[in-house]
């Protein structure tokens, strides 16, 4: 079944502009959703908005949107009010500039979504794709909706473009405040980690290897349970933190793959006990 636009859209660039649809990159029927029920009769539960200051249900004709310009102060508005207030600024993705892909941290990322051409908009919205192709650059642009101008990065996918989502600058947490500790990485170490990360290389990534494994088990249980089965769970032993041996521990891993580390880690390794013995020796003569 094709996909359904979510919404309909332009990508303004100097003078050109290309009619396109976004869509979801998403499936969210993929997600094992409960719902709330009522034990008693097994009926689903209706959420209800209580007021906090007269404790009574609120009936929806009743509710407005407020904003808290003070500490329990609201500015009411209604329904009008808020449409003009969020009324897009802008009528499209208009495009900033264009960087290096490379430029585009990806802790920047947000939320994906694809592009397919509108009406009339084929021949510019290949040119882009294939243009951004070619030079190895990604488009940075703005569009406006719901009350909030978005950060975008357009890109080149397929024949086609993706647009990602973007975080603002100050959306994003600095990797500065977290704590990682000043500690020094040993040659060997280094390594052995260097050969255990070549061992499990891959030409690619393929996520059509991987599955999520918890929403199967969940399925199995579910399946279980509406047949009538008792559901029963061992539960999770907790990991406690312990201190490793490293270098034993980096060995143990290459070695479970069908590895030795005989690499220069070893060979440093094999070098070091005989100059050790050597200098014992010495030492003994010496005394």
């Amino acid at each position: 079944m094709a996909p359904r636009a979510i919404a309909s859209t332009t990508i303004s660039f100097g003078l050109v502009t290309v009619p396109v649809k976004l869509y979801s990159t998403g499936q969210s029927s993929s997600k094992v959703s409960f719902n709330m029920i009522h034990e008693p009769c097994a009926a689903r539960l209706r959420q209800q908005y209580v007021c906090v200051k007269c404790e009574e249900v609120v009936e929806k004709e009743e509710i407005v949107k407020g904003y808290e310009f003070a500490k329990d102060q609201y500015v009411l508005f209604t329904p009008d009010e808020l449409a003009r207030i969020e009324t897009p600024t802008t009528e499209g993705i208009e495009i900033r500039e264009f960087v290096e892909a490379d430029d585009v941290d990806p802790v920047y990322y947000d939320r994906a979504y694809y592009l397919g051409p509108d009406k009339g908009g084929a021949r510019a919205y290949r040119l882009l794709s294939e243009a951004l192709k070619e030079t190895e650059r990604v488009a940075i642009g703005q569009y406006a909706a719901r009350g909030k101008a978005y950060l975008v990065m357009l890109r080149p996918m397929n024949g086609g473009i993706a647009m990602e989502q973007l975080r603002y600058a100050d959306e994003v947490r600095s990797f500065e405040e977290i704590e990682v500790g000043d500690v020094e990485v040993k040659e060997q170490e280094l390594e052995l980690a260097r050969q255990l990360i070549e061992q499990a290389g891959a030409e690619a990534f393929e996520p059509a290897k991987y599955e999520d494994t918890v929403r199967a088990q969940m399925l199995e249980m579910i399946e279980a349970k509406v047949e009538g089965e008792e559901i029963a769970v061992a539960p999770a032993e907790r990991a406690e933190p312990q201190i490793i041996d490293l270098m034993g521990a980096l060995k143990a891993s290459l070695q479970k793959e069908g590895k030795k580390p005989a690499a220069k880690a070893a060979r440093e390794g094999a070098k070091k006990k005989p100059e050790a013995k050597k200098a014992r020796k010495k030492k003994s003569a010496g005394g």
